[in-house]
This record gives C-alpha cells, sequence and structure tokens, in this order.
C-alpha cells in the first residue's frame, strides 16, 4: 500500500510538470530607496507592484514574490544586494538599476549565475557593446538614445553653439557623448560635476555665461535637476540662453521644479500622453492608486513587469527552460507603454523618441506632454559592437 502511494504521488509530480516543482517566480528589485534620490525607487516600485496587482499577482500560473533591496545609489552596495537575492533568495529575475555604475557593478554576478537580470532604467555603453550578454535585457534605452535624439532637435532647431553640462559618472559621460554624436553644431564648453554630492553649480553657471554659447544642453537625474533648474533661473540663464535636457525634468522633479521647467524641451521614449490603452490604463490606475501621475522610471519598470511576465506564460511556469525565456523576451511580445518596440541584437529596445515639453494644468499642478516624434524606430550606435546575434 505504501509503496502504491508512493508510485501515485510519483505519478501525479510528472503529470503536473515543472509548475507544481516551481512554487513561485522571485524576482529581485535593487534600487534606490533612501536618500534624496529615494522618490525615483519608490515611483519604479510602486509601478512595478501596480503591474503585479494588474497580473493578479501571478505569471504563469504561479505567485510572484518580489524582494526589494536598497542599493543607496552605490555601486559596491548594489553589488552585494544583487548577490544576495542570488545567492540566499535564489531568485529567477533581478530588476531595478536606476545608476549606470551601480549596474555595471552588480552585471557580472547576475551574468556568472546565469540570472536573468532586466535594467528598467540604466543603460551604459558598455553593456550595449562589448559586455552584451544573452541574461541582459533593458526596458528602457541605452544611455546615448536618448540625446541622440535631442541631438537631433537641436540641429532641426538650427543651433550653431552648444555648452554641455552633467555629472562626472558612466551616465553622464555617455549622454554628453550621445548629444554630440547628432549634433552638427559647435560644443563650445563641456563640464563634469561631482556626483552624486555636488548640487552647486554657481561656477559651472558662471563659465557656461562667458561662453556665450547659443544654447544649454543638461543632464541631471533626481535632486541635482531639481537644484540645476532653480540656480538656472536664479542667475538670470533663463531668459538669456535656452536650455535643452534629457532625464532633467521629470514627474518625480516635477512637483519642485514647477515654473522653472517651464519652457524647457527634453526627449524621451515615454510620456505619459501616448495614446495606447496599455499606457492610458498605466496612467489612469497609477494615479487612482497612488494619488499622482507615474513617471518615465515607473513606466518603465511596469514594462519590466510585463516583459517578465510574458516569458513565464510562454513557459508555462517552467522557470528551468532559460533558453525558451531568453528566445520569448527577444520577442517584446506584451503590450508596452510605450507602444510595440523590437530588441536589437544586444537586448536594447529599437524605439521612438519624443520631445517633451512641461505645461502647467488648471488646477496648478505641472505635467508633460508630447510635443512631436523627434526619431523612430531609432536603434543604439552600439550594438555592432555586441558580438551576441541571433
Amino acid at each position: 500500500m505504501k509503496k502504491a502511494s508512493l508510485a501515485a504521488v510519483a505519478a501525479l509530480a510528472f503529470a503536473t510538470g515543472p509548475a507544481l516543482a516551481q512554487g513561485s517566480v522571485k524576482i529581485g528589485f535593487v534600487d534606490t530607496f533612501s536618500g534624496p534620490t529615494a522618490v525615483i525607487g519608490n515611483d519604479m516600485r510602486n509601478s512595478f507592484e501596480l503591474a503585479l496587482d494588474h497580473l493578479g499577482r501571478k505569471m504563469g500560473g504561479l505567485p510572484v514574490e518580489v524582494i526589494y533591496e536598497d542599493d543607496q545609489q552605490k555601486p559596491e552596495v548594489g553589488k552585494q544586494k544583487t548577490e544576495k537575492v542570488i545567492q540566499s533568495d535564489h531568485v529567477n529575475f533581478i530588476t531595478g538599476y536606476i545608476w549606470s555604475n551601480v549596474l555595471l557593478a552588480s552585471l557580472k554576478p547576475a551574468v556568472d549565475s546565469q540570472t536573468f537580470i532586466i535594467s528598467a532604467n540604466a543603460g551604459p555603453s558598455r553593456i550595449a557593446g562589448e559586455l552584451c550578454s544573452p541574461f541582459f535585457f533593458s526596458t528602457s534605452w541605452q544611455n546615448d538614445q536618448t540625446p541622440h535624439a535631442m541631438g537631433i532637435y537641436l540641429e532641426q532647431k538650427g543651433v550653431k553653439t552648444l555648452y554641455l553640462l552633467g555629472p562626472n559618472y558612466a551616465a553622464g559621460k555617455d549622454m554628453l557623448a550621445g548629444v554630440k554624436a547628432t549634433y552638427r553644431g559647435q560644443v563650445i564648453g563641456e563640464e563634469y560635476t561631482k556626483w552624486p554630492d555636488q548640487l552647486d553649480f554657481s561656477a559651472e553657471l558662471s563659465k557656461a555665461r562667458a561662453a556665450k554659447p547659443e544654447a544649454i544642453f543638461v543632464f541631471y537625474p533626481g535632486a541635482a535637476g531639481v537644484q540645476f533648474l532653480s540656480q538656472y533661473a536664479q542667475a538670470g540663464l533663463r531668459d538669456q540662453i535656452p536650455l535643452y535636457t534629457a532625464f532633467t525634468i521629470d514627474e518625480t522633479t516635477l512637483p519642485l521644479q514647477k515654473d522653472v521647467a517651464l519652457g524647457v524641451p527634453g526627449a524621451q521614449e515615454w510620456v505619459n500622453d501616448l495614446p495606447n490603452p496599455a499606457n492610458q490604463k498605466f496612467v489612469a490606475d497609477f494615479r487612482a492608486k497612488y494619488g499622482h501621475g507615474p513617471s518615465f522610471y515607473g513606466a518603465q519598470a511596469y514594462d519590466a513587469a510585463n516583459l517578465i511576465n510574458s516569458a513565464v506564460v510562454a513557459v508555462k511556469g517552467d522557470l528551468t527552460q532559460k533558453d525558451a525565456i531568453r528566445d520569448e523576451m527577444r520577442k517584446a511580445n506584451y503590450a508596452s507603454v510605450r507602444g510595440p518596440y523590437k530588441y536589437g541584437n544586444n537586448h536594447f529596445p529599437i524605439q521612438n523618441f519624443y520631445l517633451q515639453e512641461t505645461v502647467k494644468n488648471a488646477d496648478g499642478t505641472f505635467g508633460l506632454k508630447t510635443v512631436a516624434t523627434i526619431l523612430k524606430d531609432s536603434q543604439d550606435l552600439f550594438h555592432a559592437t555586441c558580438p551576441m546575434k541571433w
């Protein structure tokens, strides 16, 4: 009788397949949840949680368990937290990652363990190129792509001379290089400031004023962006030299930037008013749940959850099928809030980029609206140096 019971249990296990053996889908979410830039990490976490709500908090019939870890905006901490979710929590996927230097420090542990890592923001050029991996995907952009779009827009505006400002770390260097790759005018000044501690830009603004450019381009995400725009206006430059940007103005910074953000164009692959149904539901439900609109950071995290779900559903919850999971994610076969896109050979999106501007709403709040499409189906320039072919 005992032997028969054991046989029955074994037959049941065989019949129900891998989903029975896999108790849940475990996802590590490594991001910044403390300090001045915690507002970004919290927006990403809130968006990821909303995506899970929309999915019924299951993927491929399995419950989802998310382990949130704070990288404190430090590469060494981000690496430690990445190793922790791999080695101790045994996650199937890792996502999050605001900062390029944190992602670069965290990539190797994930790739070495063959754990899928999906960046929901950071997109350093090295990972798009020589460090590309079958276990890395992005639901955002390669760092240079957004400033590429702004460089093209500056060309369209007929700007002849340009001054560049950004923080001295991987993403800052990528951003300014991105503008220079497509802007054909003269760059008459280029300054890199300390990151993440410098919030006083008076010396740099004095240099920019003295150079007398036709325009200034800046990349300062988070709290630095709030301080920069405020000091730009206080220095009287707002009425003297037009300002252009990428990632300096978004829904996490606008409540503090307010009027000083008006008239400052930016480039982005997602804006809250994109008219596709997935985006309309995301924005409406986010507002209903959290009382304010989501940022592009959140939109990318929302997409990360849905990209993972598409792969888990395709393998019917059998998370041992890593080749099949990768093949499915390469299809980008889900309703992205940015609209349909494709993946390049380096697993970075080939996608549209839009011009966005700040508007003041009737209720006195501030928001962003789409003004124009700058680029369609844009691919990063580093995919050619990625050895991955598929």
